[in-house]
């Protein structure tokens, strides 16, 4: 079978009654119909393959409740719409959530960045204060060893000094603070 609107009332009678064969053929009968529904509604491939498949659960659990109130296709109609329609709202909810959560790592990024930054500005202010108590001999020692971790060696070859000088002047140095 290939057309929904011509599923004998026969295989629907049989389908309800649980057998397998006719409700394969309400299956075959039914399901481009109902994927090109939910495809329509959901705009999307993955969305659109998992109601399709949710709706023939609820086919198979309900046939039994179809009371021929409405045509079988306008029944089916109605189960596909609202299932497509119930997925595009979960799908909408949990995009909202991701996007919140998003949000939220933004702004705590932000934050620490920010935070960060006062820190490191607080700390450049804390070391200024510390380096003008100094003469200019003490602070290069200073600012050769302990920011820019040169050894003793390095500082008495860069300022062209005996390294006992060098040992000295951050010694006093370090007093001083």
């Amino acid at each position: 079978m290939e057309n929904i609107h011509k599923i004998p009332e026969d295989i629907i009678k049989k389908a309800s009654d649980g057998n397998i064969e006719a409700f394969e053929e309400i299956y075959k009968s039914a399901s481009n119909f109902i994927y090109n529904i939910a495809l329509r509604i959901t705009n999307n491939r993955e969305d659109a393959e998992e109601v399709t498949h949710d709706v023939f659960i609820k086919i198979y659990k309900n046939l039994k409740n179809f009371g021929y109130r409405s045509s079988f296709t306008t029944w089916i109609y109605r189960i596909a719409v609202n299932t497509a329609l119930t997925a595009c709202r979960k799908r909408s909810r949990e995009l909202k959530r991701t996007t919140l959560y998003t949000d939220a790592i933004k702004i705590r990024y932000i934050e620490e960045i920010v935070e960060e930054k006062k820190t490191k500005e607080r700390n450049e202010t804390l070391l200024s204060s510390i380096l003008d108590i100094l003469n200019p001999d003490q602070r290069a020692c200073i600012v050769l060893r302990d920011i820019h971790e040169l050894s003793y060696k390095e500082i008495a070859k860069t300022l062209n000094i005996n390294i006992n000088t060098v040992r000295s002047r951050l010694k006093r140095a370090r007093k001083s603070y």
